[in-house]
């Protein structure tokens, strides 16, 4: 991770949220989970925000902490999507950083904290963790995913996409399938493909309001994108929310129709996405996950290279607190587990959910 010029100052970071979205945006990731508005959408459903910051010689380090109460006890869990965020990281931050969110941890009464960092598996990152008391756990984000570097030339993006996929994309021209960018008019338009392909393919998706609520937050920064894939009669046939903070964007929900696997307007939704994120200004395509055969398929064949993060990492505060929550999650993923199974159809076409 690169280190900046100039270090912010920790507790300027941790009580002023404009100077933390800056600190955010200007690390070489700059995760938009750990930007000020994923915590405006999550307060919608009691989530409460705080940043833990240590600065160092390797350079500063910190993460935006949500918590959680557990139902009507007095402890409550943590979670840093993406996090920490750092200019600069070595074992000395992790053990340093590791020591304040412990110390914010028991003031808040938490029962344990989950992060899954968005650094790449292989190094030594991981050993820092574990040996400033951190265990693996599943990684509630993609643990993997692709990035397209958007430095380079149109032409060159464009050849990065496997043959047939070029043809696809124009397949779907050739059909008609215009791309525009739509505003939050078009929301409606967009959950309605979503809901229709995680039905088809099996996941989980969430209420109108939530997804509403995701590009309100962004879009007020100038931070959402909305791209729809739709025919000569305006009927969206593929839809695509994008997220963007600092220099990258990523491709978070997305969807397509029946129709729209038939004209490809996926291919060509995808492919304009990128084409126009780098006119956009951005430097890095973050496809998001690679969850089944079908997606990773899909979105291998636009480019980029595969990442590798190192996965969730759960910091135990209270253990017989922990013991208790693990036990009530446990139940409460099995019922909703239950209630997909009987909501869902069936597995759909192939393509992007």
């Amino acid at each position: 991770m690169d280190v900046p010029a100039s270090r912010p100052d920790p507790a300027t970071l941790e009580a002023d949220p404009s100077a933390w979205d800056v600190f955010v945006a200007s690390t070489a990731l700059a995760p938009y989970l750990q930007a000020t508005p994923w915590a405006e959408v999550k307060a919608r459903n009691g989530w409460r925000a705080r940043r833990v910051v240590v600065g160092g010689p390797a350079g500063t380090v910190g993460c935006q902490l949500l918590t959680h109460r557990i139902g009507p006890l007095r402890w409550s869990v943590g979670y840093a999507p993406r996090g920490p965020v750092a200019a600069g990281l070595d074992e000395e931050a992790v053990h340093r950083w590791t020591g304040a969110l412990r110390r914010a941890a028991v003031e808040a009464r938490l029962s344990h904290v989950v992060i899954d960092p968005e650094i790449e598996a292989g190094g030594p990152e991981l050993d820092w963790f574990r040996t400033a008391g951190w265990r693996s756990c599943p990684s509630p984000q993609p643990a993997r995913s692709r990035w397209i570097d958007l430095a380079m030339p149109e032409e060159a993006l464009w050849g990065d996409l496997r043959g047939k996929w070029r043809q696809y994309v124009q397949k779907a021209r050739r059909a008609g399938i215009v791309v525009i960018e739509a505003g939050a008019d078009r929301l409606d338009d967009f959950y309605a493909i979503y809901v229709d392909t995680a039905r088809r393919a099996g996941f989980t998706y969430r209420t109108a309001a939530t997804y509403r609520a995701v590009h309100h937050a962004y879009a007020a920064r100038g931070r959402a994108r909305l791209l729809l894939a739709q025919d000569a009669s305006g009927q969206a046939q593929a839809a695509l929310m994008l997220v963007g903070w600092g220099r990258r964007i990523v491709e978070p929900y997305g969807g397509m129709t029946r129709a729209g696997a038939e004209s490809r307007a996926n291919y060509l939704l995808k492919w304009e996405a990128i084409r126009s994120s780098r006119d956009a200004g951005y430097a890095v395509y973050d496809l998001w996950g690679l969850s089944h055969a079908g997606i990773e398929q899909f979105k291998v064949g636009f480019g980029g290279r595969e990442v590798d993060y190192i996965g969730g990492l759960e910091l135990e505060v209270r253990p017989l607190v922990r013991r208790a929550v693990q036990a009530a999650q446990a139940v409460r993923v099995g019922v909703a587990r239950r209630r997909l199974d009987r909501e869902r159809p069936g597995v759909g076409e192939g393509g992007e959910p």
